[in-house]
C-alpha cells in the first residue's frame, strides 16, 4: 500500500508507463495494417470484417474486466492485459488467412479492451488519493505513445518485415512490463472513491489502509455513469472521424496533395497531445464541469472551421482547435464516471467511448455518401454541443 508522496509518485510513473505502452503498441500495429492485408491476400471489405475482430474483443472485454478488476485488482489486471497486449502484437503477420487475422485480432482487441479498463481504474484511485486532477497527463502518455509507435513504424517499414517489426515491438512491450509491473504488483490502489460509499463531499478521504473496494453502482449513480459514458462517447467519435476522414476532406474537397493533407490528423493531433498535457492546470483552474463545456464548446467551434472553411490553412487551424477542445473530454469523463462507480464505472465509460470511435468513420462515410463529407463532418461539431450542453446539465452533479 503506499503510503509516502514518493511511493505514489513511483506508482504515477508506473501507471503512465502503461498508457504509454498501450498507444505505442496500437499505432505499431496500425501502420503495418497495409502490409498485412497484402501478405493475407483479403480484399477492402475482408480486411475491414477481419479488423472488427479489435472492436468486438475490445467491447466484449471491457465490462468483464471491471469485475475482474473489482475481485482482483486493478493493478494485478493491467499487468497481466499488458503481457497479453504485448504478445498478441506479434500475432497478426504469422497469419496468412482472413480468418486467422480476425481470430488474433480479436485477442488483441480482447487485450487492448482489458488494459484500457484496468489502468484507466488504477488512474482514478492514484487522482483521488493524491486529490489533484492528473488524469489528462495519462492520456497525454497515451497520445505520446501512440505518436511514437506511428513514427517508428513509418522509419523501420521499409527495411523490416511486419514479422520483425512487430516481434520487436512485442520485446518492447514485454520489457517495459517488467520494469513497470513490480511497482503496480507491490502496491495497492491508493483509496477506494469515497463518494461511493455515499460520504458528503466535504468529508476527507480516509487514511489508505485497505484496498480499494466497490460497490455496484445504483439508481442515480449508474444514470450520471452513463451520462458520463456519453460524453466519453462524444468525444471518442470525433476522434475516430479525424483519424480516418481528415485528410480525405483535404485532399477531396480542398485540393491538397496527400502529403499536405496527412498533416491534417497530425495537427489534430499534436493539439490533443498538447491540451492533455495542460489538462492538469486547466482542470485546477476551471474545475471538471467547466472544463467539459469550455473544450466541448471548442471542439464545436473548431469543427465547423475545419469541416466549412473554404481554404487549406484555415481548415488545418479548425482541426487542431478541434484537437485542443476534445483534449480532456474523455479523460474527465472516465473519472467522473470511475469516481462514482469504480471499475464498472471507468468500464461503461470505456465502452461508450469505444463504441463511438467504431461508430464515427462508418457513420460519416455513410452521411458523405447521401449529403457531401464536409456536411458529414460538421457531424463532429453537433456531437460536441451535445457533450457540452450534458456538461453544463451535470456540472453540480459531481464535486470537482
Amino acid at each position: 500500500m503506499p503510503g509516502t508522496s514518493r511511493d505514489l509518485t513511483r506508482l504515477r510513473t508506473a501507471i503512465t508507463a502503461f498508457f504509454a505502452l498501450d498507444g505505442f503498441l496500437f499505432a505499431g500495429w496500425v501502420v503495418r495494417i497495409p502490409a498485412i492485408k497484402h501478405q493475407t491476400g483479403a480484399s477492402a471489405g475482408d480486411l475491414g470484417l477481419a479488423l472488427l475482430g479489435v472492436s468486438a474483443g475490445a467491447v466484449l472485454t471491457m465490462t468483464l474486466t471491471g469485475r475482474l478488476c473489482r475481485r482482483y485488482g486493478s493493478h494485478q489486471v493491467t499487468v497481466v492485459c499488458a503481457v497479453l497486449l504485448s504478445l498478441s502484437v506479434a500475432l497478426p503477420p504469422l497469419t496468412h488467412s482472413v480468418l486467422a487475422l480476425g481470430a488474433v485480432l480479436l485477442i488483441f482487441g480482447a487485450a487492448y479492451g482489458g488494459i484500457n479498463v484496468a489502468f484507466n481504474s488504477a488512474a482514478v484511485d492514484l487522482v483521488t488519493a493524491l486529490h489533484r486532477p492528473i488524469m489528462p497527463s495519462f492520456h497525454a502518455a497515451f497520445s505520446l505513445g501512440g505518436m511514437a509507435g506511428a513514427g517508428l513504424g513509418g522509419l523501420v517499414a521499409g527495411s523490416l518485415s511486419p514479422t520483425l517489426h512487430l516481434a520487436g515491438l512485442a520485446v518492447v512491450g514485454l520489457l517495459v512490463t517488467a520494469v513497470a509491473a513490480p511497482t503496480l504488483l507491490r502496491n495497492e490502489p491508493p483509496s477506494a472513491p469515497t463518494l461511493l460509499r455515499n460520504e458528503p463531499p466535504s468529508t476527507p478521504a480516509p487514511a489508505p489502509s485497505a484496498p480499494a473496494t466497490y460497490r455496484r453502482p445504483q439508481g442515480r449513480t449508474r444514470g450520471l455513469v452513463i451520462v458520463f459514458g456519453l460524453i466519453a462517447g462524444c468525444t471518442a467519435y470525433g476522434e475516430g472521424a479525424m483519424a480516418d476522414w481528415g485528410a480525405l476532406h483535404l485532399e477531396q474537397d480542398l485540393d491538397a496533395s496527400s502529403g499536405v493533407a496527412a498533416l491534417g490528423y497530425t495537427c489534430f493531433a499534436l493539439a490533443m497531445t498538447i491540451g492533455r498535457l495542460s489538462g492538469t492546470a486547466l482542470l485546477e483552474r476551471l474545475g471538471h464541469g467547466r472544463t467539459v463545456v469550455a473544450g466541448g464548446a471548442t471542439a464545436a467551434a473548431g469543427m465547423l472551421l475545419g469541416s466549412l472553411a473554404p481554404s487549406l490553412w484555415a481548415a488545418l487551424l479548425g482541426f487542431a482547435v478541434t484537437g485542443l477542445g476534445l483534449a480532456n473530454l474523455f479523460p474527465v469523463a472516465v473519472e467522473r464516471a470511475g469516481t462514482l462507480a469504480g471499475p464498472s464505472g471507468v468500464a461503461t465509460a470505456s465502452t461508450f467511448g469505444y463504441g463511438g470511435m467504431l461508430l464515427g468513420p462508418p457513420a460519416i462515410g455513410f452521411m458523405a455518401d447521401w449529403l457531401s463529407l464536409p456536411v458529414a463532418l460538421t457531424s463532429v461539431a453537433v456531437l460536441a454541443a451535445i457533450a457540452t450542453l450534458i456538461g453544463v446539465a451535470t456540472r453540480r452533479a459531481v464535486p470537482n
